[in-house]
C-alpha cells in the first residue's frame, strides 16, 4: 500500500473529525492538534487541581457536619477530575512529570478564577453556584469533542459538576432566606465573583489565537461570546429568585436579542491575574509545590511496589 502524503493524511483527519468520529490516541494527528490539546486539556487539568485550594480550607470551618462531609466530597471530586484530565493529556505524549513540571514553573496557565480569596462561607456558595455553573456550560460542549479520551472524561466530571453547582446554589438559598447579616454576605460573596465568572469564558474569540482552530477540529463546538451569554442568561433569574442584585448596572434584558445585554468586562484585571499578579496566584503556586514535594515519597513508594510487583511476574 503506497505512503499517504502529508497532505491526504490531513485531508483524512480532517474528513474524520467533520464525520463527528473521534480521534484516538493511536490515530495519526496533525502536529498543531495534538500541541492545542496537551495545552487545553492540562490547564483544564491544572484548574481543576488548584480549585481544591480555595475550597479546601472551608471543609473545617464548615457550619455543620453535612457541610463538611458535601465539601470535601466536593473537593476529592475536583481531585479526581484532575486525575482523569490529567491521563488524558497523558495519551497525546507528554508524562505527568512535564505536566506538573509546567504548572510549577508557570509555563502552563490555569482557570484565572482560583486566584481570588475566599473570605467567607458565602464564598463557597458563590463558587458552586457561579464558577461551577460557568464550568458546566463551557464543559457540556466538550462532551462531544473530538479527541475520544478528552470527551469520555467530560462525561463523569459534568455530571459531577451539576452537583457541585446544585450544593453551591442550595448555599445561597439558605443564606438569602436567613438574616438580613446572612443575606448581605450572600450579596457580597456575588459582587465579588460575577465578574471573574464572566472571565472564566476568556476573552471574544477574536482575540483568541487558539479558537479558530479549535473550532475547526471541533474540540470547541460554541464561541466564548455565546457560552458566557448562555451562562448570563440562565444565571440572572436565579439571582432574582435568590432576592440578590447582579453587580452590573448596565445588564438588562433586550427584547429584540432575547438575551441579557452587560456591562463591559475588566479584560486588563483578567490578563493581570492569568500573568500571575492575582490577589492569590503566589499563595496557589506555593501550596501546590509543597503538596508536590510533600507527596514525593508516596509517588517513589507506589513506584517501587509497582516495580517489585512486575518482577514477581517474570
Amino acid at each position: 500500500m503506497p505512503e499517504l502524503s502529508q497532505q491526504e493524511l490531513e485531508t483524512r483527519f480532517q474528513k474524520k473529525i467533520d464525520d463527528n468520529l473521534y480521534i484516538e490516541p493511536k490515530d495519526w494527528m496533525i502536529d498543531k492538534y495534538r500541541h492545542n490539546l496537551i495545552r487545553q486539556i492540562s490547564q483544564h487539568a491544572h484548574s481543576e487541581v488548584v480549585g481544591m485550594l480555595p475550597e479546601g480550607n472551608w471543609i473545617t470551618r464548615a457550619p455543620n457536619l453535612r457541610r463538611k462531609a458535601a465539601l470535601l466530597a466536593k473537593v476529592q471530586d475536583e481531585a479526581g477530575h484532575g486525575l482523569y484530565l490529567y491521563s488524558a493529556a497523558e495519551t497525546l505524549g507528554i508524562s505527568r512529570d512535564e505536566l506538573l513540571n509546567q504548572l510549577h514553573t508557570g509555563k502552563a496557565k490555569y482557570s484565572n478564577i482560583f486566584n481570588y480569596p475566599t473570605l467567607t462561607w458565602a464564598d463557597i456558595g458563590a463558587i458552586g453556584w457561579l464558577v461551577d455553573g460557568a464550568a458546566i456550560i463551557n464543559q457540556v460542549m466538550l462532551q462531544r469533542a473530538s479527541y475520544g479520551p478528552y470527551a469520555r472524561a467530560m462525561i463523569r466530571i459534568c455530571r459531577e459538576e451539576s452537583f457541585h453547582q446544585r450544593q453551591g446554589f442550595e448555599i445561597m438559598t439558605i443564606l438569602c432566606r436567613g438574616t438580613a447579616e446572612q443575606k448581605a454576605m450572600a450579596q457580597d460573596a456575588l459582587n465579588r465573583w460575577w465578574w471573574p465568572s464572566l472571565m472564566m469564558f476568556g476573552p471574544s474569540d477574536k482575540d483568541s489565537p487558539h479558537s479558530s482552530d479549535m473550532a475547526k477540529w471541533r474540540v470547541k463546538r460554541e464561541s466564548n461570546d455565546d457560552l458566557r451569554q448562555k451562562f448570563i442568561d440562565r444565571t440572572v433569574p436565579q439571582a432574582d429568585f435568590l432576592g440578590i442584585t447582579m453587580p452590573d448596572k448596565d445588564l438588562k434584558w433586550n427584547e429584540t436579542t432575547q438575551h441579557y445585554d452587560f456591562g463591559k468586562i475588566n479584560w486588563d484585571e483578567f490578563h493581570q491575574v492569568i500573568s500571575g499578579h492575582g490577589p492569590c496566584n503566589r499563595e496557589r503556586m506555593s501550596a501546590r509545590i509543597k503538596a508536590h514535594e510533600e507527596g514525593k515519597w508516596v509517588r517513589e513508594a507506589a513506584a517501587a511496589y509497582a516495580s517489585k510487583k512486575a518482577k514477581q511476574k517474570l
